[in-house]
């Protein structure tokens, strides 16, 4: 049985409070959601890795992943790239929050057993910023989609941002933003550091996610 999808407008009493904004709410004037609507009231961490990562990166992120899910922190993600797919695997097996937003609409959107398994236990959310008409991602829509993940999220980690491409464009406006983003400490994300990004310490990411919590919520 296909799971129910709401219809969320700036009517809304559940219209998310991060994207009241005037420039939110005018890129998004209605969104649909399926699952838990409550988990939006939560501080969100944004996770983003673009498609290309260097191996090094992919097992610090999955240690990241695992990190996250130990700790029970919230994350905010379009789950669309190889290694963002890889940690959902990773994080569905907690039991923390998990917000997940495709780049298309969700009518008709097909639900494997796992995720129709955690949107019963209330832990899964999915939301989308499309109409039906849009029925597959496009590079369009996968920026869109990055805009609406970056507005809900209280801060994003992005694993790896391939110089000059889509995901190093989203980080600066991140930091445009004045919104706190992270990364590995690394050579590879040289360039996102600089411009603003904190670098974390790989073999402190499990005290980093501990306090993620309380960070987030700005204490």
């Amino acid at each position: 049985m296909q799971p129910k999808i709401t219809s969320i407008t700036l009517k809304s009493g559940e219209y998310p409070s991060p994207l009241r904004d005037k420039k939110d709410r005018d890129l998004f004037p209605e969104i649909w959601a399926v699952g838990e609507l409550p988990i939006l009231q939560r501080p969100l961490l944004g996770f983003f890795c673009s498609v290309k990562c260097p191996g090094d990166l992919i097992l610090r992120t999955y240690d990241l992943a695992r990190a996250l899910r130990e700790a029970g922190v919230p994350v905010i993600s379009g789950f669309h790239s190889p290694i963002e797919k890889d940690c959902l695997d990773l994080l569905l097996r907690g039991s923390q929050p998990i917000v997940i937003c495709p780049a298309r609409s969700i009518e008709k959107m097909r639900f494997g057993k796992s995720l129709k398994e955690n949107i019963e236990k209330e832990r899964v959310l999915v939301l989308s910023p499309f109409e039906e008409s849009v029925k597959r991602p496009i590079a369009e829509t996968s920026q869109r989609r990055n805009q609406f993940v970056g507005a809900l999220a209280a801060a994003v980690f992005v694993a790896y941002a391939d110089p000059g491409g889509k995901t190093e464009e989203f980080c600066k406006a991140i930091l445009k933003a004045e919104k706190p983003l992270y990364t590995f400490e690394s050579q590879y994300n040289k360039t996102i550091v600089d411009a603003g990004a904190k670098p974390i310490d790989t073999k402190k990411l499990a005290q980093w996610a501990g306090s993620l919590n309380q960070l987030l919520q700005g204490e």
